[in-house]
């Protein structure tokens, strides 16, 4: 059977058995467990002391915790992705096993975050490392220990890239035979071509 929030796919299994494990909480739990999972999704984090003291009554051990969770975000997740309405959303969770109260809970927590969702999801997309700066220096090798003779140019670059994700900024150092250095040129080169050539 295909469902629209899995993209017209059929849901996965393990999806399937977070169902049955979420449906042996109360629909007002669900509630609260999905306000911890759109919070952790909108770049939160989740309050886990809560969310054992929400499923403390249902005997739900560590690992059942965070599937559940696991769940509910892709249930929430997939469905923003591909805009299912609330409704067409609780009706498909209904015929996958959940109660109506749990499939409504869950509904109106994702419909009244559908555009706050849909903007993060788009905000996170598509985000490219930063390049900070390259250092370089060219040394000439006469010999190696493998070698007796080399006589050959090597390059030595050190880039120090920003990470979208933390902010950081990490080295990567690495060296290159002078013909390996004129094809990476060449394909920076090619590159910077094709990015000026976008709108």
């Amino acid at each position: 059977m295909r469902f629209r929030f899995c993209g017209d796919l059929d849901c996965p299994d393990w999806v399937l058995a977070e169902i049955s494990t979420l449906s042996k909480i109360t629909s007002v739990k669900i509630k609260l467990l999905c306000a911890q999972v759109i919070k952790d999704l909108l770049g939160g984090s989740i309050d886990f002391a809560k969310v054992f003291k929400l499923t403390a009554d249902a005997k739900f051990d560590t690992s059942d915790v965070k599937a559940s969770i696991s769940g509910l975000s892709f249930i929430l997740t997939s469905a923003a992705k591909y805009n299912v309405d609330g409704e067409s959303l609780s009706n498909e969770l209904q015929q996958l096993g959940f109660p109506k109260e749990h499939s409504t809970a869950i509904c109106r927590s994702y419909a009244d975050n559908l555009s706050k969702l849909q903007d993060e999801f788009r905000r996170q997309s598509l985000r490219l490392s930063q390049l900070e700066s390259v250092s370089w220096r060219v040394d000439y090798i006469v010999s190696s220990s493998e070698l007796k003779e080399v006589n050959e140019p090597s390059v030595d670059l050190q880039m120090k890239i920003r990470n979208p994700d933390t902010g950081t900024v990490d080295p990567i150092a690495f060296t290159m035979t002078a013909e390996k250095f004129r094809i990476f040129l060449n394909e920076l080169k090619q590159a910077q071509g094709l990015m000026e050539g976008l709108p």
